[in-house]
């Protein structure tokens, strides 16, 4: 992954607890200990190491699963965190990504899951290729982001 490549934040979501409601917001406080404030996944656990604490999807691949089943519903029904624009997500853990001041390092590929065909049918499977469902990431580095802010990679 090549460092300099940057892209665009287009949307922040968070949902305070499981299955529970998904709200947009146009910017949110981002922290090493919480992740996005107000998001329930966004907490480490105790011994844990934040794998989870934010989820990213790209908007282009969002595109292709709505295509894909016939549906066009807004992107924060992935029930992920960030939407990017105009960017490749790294599918490479450790790879880095600067949103403003606030640090991200990818840590795994965002598996569907069952709640997807909850969503629209056939989402599972038109969001399970080539990290189609999004990437996790740790926070490295907190601070505000907002939607519009340029996303860099860092390091990878």
């Amino acid at each position: 992954m090549t460092a300099g490549v940057t892209g665009r934040l287009g949307g922040i979501a968070r949902h305070a607890r499981p299955r529970g409601p998904i709200e947009t917001l146009a910017e949110v406080s981002v922290s090493v200990e919480g992740g996005l404030a107000g998001d329930f996944r966004g907490a480490v656990k105790p011994g844990g190491r934040g794998r989870r604490q934010v989820s990213l999807i790209e908007a282009g691949d969002w595109a292709a699963a709505m295509a894909e089943t016939g549906h066009s519903l807004p992107w924060w029904h992935r029930r992920a965190n960030l939407l990017v624009e105009g960017l490749d997500l790294p599918q490479l853990p450790g790879t880095r990504l600067r949103i403003g001041e606030v640090v991200l390092e990818i840590t795994q590929e965002c598996d569907p899951c069952s709640r997807m065909e909850e969503v629209a049918e056939g989402l599972k499977a038109a969001l399970t290729p080539d990290w189609r469902g999004g990437a996790l990431a740790r926070v490295i580095a907190g601070g505000t982001i907002a939607v519009g802010d340029m996303i860099e990679i860092t390091e990878g």
